[in-house]
């Protein structure tokens, strides 16, 4: 007796979207690259086609962290103090896609540094890669709405990834990206509805849906993963049956998450029955990572570079046909 294996008939995919601009479209990238674009649910090529890989995008701040671990910052050495440098060891040693960027340094209980500074550590980081660039806020609302205007005209034809619009703080980042051709990022307290209505609202303004990114606020393993998984499944459920309110890519910040439990950053003086935290922390992001690709994550943004190398290697089993 042959079996044979049900198969769902999607009728949408998932929106592509085009990061990062060529010489011969206005910029000054190497090359441009794609995220989403799914026809199926991640990795099930039975049911339709997964076009672009997942991609892997590795943080860069505009300042030296000063409450990441030891076990973080050692592979990128002296690096942490200029973000030019930085970016360049995470594109050439690590191999990673995408930089992204985050102005840190603006947070006014910080340093507070100004738009004008920020705008020129952006110029400096596109100099110094060819790949594509994300731009990310220092999360206060006001100083971003000021800082991110500026750093969008700085990079202005780039078609960088901007974030975050929020539904409560939107308009003016969606008017400095539909201005200066570059890309947003959308983001939901991993609630689906918010989520949408987000993305309405930026729409509503004239922005083509083709250049938003979703980023559902996710956790790191042990943090509420099957909430998150769920949330961003039902999403990606929504988008491939027709809601194109919801057929954005995911972009996950998982570095950011997995890099604040105890379980990835407690030393060795403080858990030494957890084992070498050297090891445990980069395991703990790269498999917080291999979940979120199976919930549908189009992009990772991660930080430990052992991290980024098994994920790329889990990334390059789970796309063979």
């Amino acid at each position: 007796m042959t079996i044979e294996l049900v198969k769902e008939k999607w009728v949408n995919k998932v929106n592509e979207l085009v990061l990062g601009a060529e010489k011969a479209r206005g910029g000054t990238r190497a090359k441009a690259l794609k995220a989403g674009g799914e026809s199926c649910l991640p990795f099930v090529f039975q049911e339709g086609d997964m076009p672009n890989r997942p991609l892997i995008a590795m943080e860069v701040w505009d300042i030296e962290p000063a409450d990441w671990p030891q076990a973080l910052k050692a592979p990128f050495g002296k690096s942490l103090k200029d973000p030019s440098e930085w970016a360049k060891k995470c594109v050439q040693d690590f191999k990673a896609d995408l930089i992204c960027l985050t102005l840190e340094s603006a947070l006014p209980e910080l340093k507070n540094s100004t738009p004008n500074e920020a705008a020129k550590t952006v110029e400096n980081v596109l100099k110094a890669v060819g790949c594509p660039l994300i731009v990310i806020g220092c999360g206060d609302k006001n100083k971003d709405n000021e800082v991110l205007s500026q750093c969008s005209q700085a990079a202005k034809g780039e078609n960088c990834l901007f974030g975050f619009a929020t539904q409560d703080n939107y308009k003016t980042l969606a008017a400095s990206c539909m201005a200066d051709g570059h890309s947003i990022i959308a983001e939901s307290p991993i609630d689906i509805n918010i989520a949408k209505q987000v993305n309405i609202l930026i729409t509503d303004m004239g922005f083509d849906a083709n250049r938003i990114a979703m980023h559902p606020t996710t956790g790191a393993l042990g943090y509420g993963m099957e909430y998150v998984y769920s949330i961003m499944e039902r999403g990606r459920l929504a988008a491939l049956m027709g809601d194109k309110m919801l057929s954005e890519p995911f972009i996950v910040f998982l570095g950011p998450e997995v890099w604040k439990v105890k379980e990835a950053k407690a030393g060795a003086d403080e858990a030494p029955e957890w084992g070498d935290p050297g090891k445990r922390g980069p395991l703990w992001e790269a498999t917080t990572a291999a979940c979120m690709l199976q919930a549908g994550a189009d992009i990772l943004v991660m930080r430990h570079p052992e991290a980024v190398k098994g994920v790329k290697n889990t990334i390059e089993e789970l796309m063979k046909r």
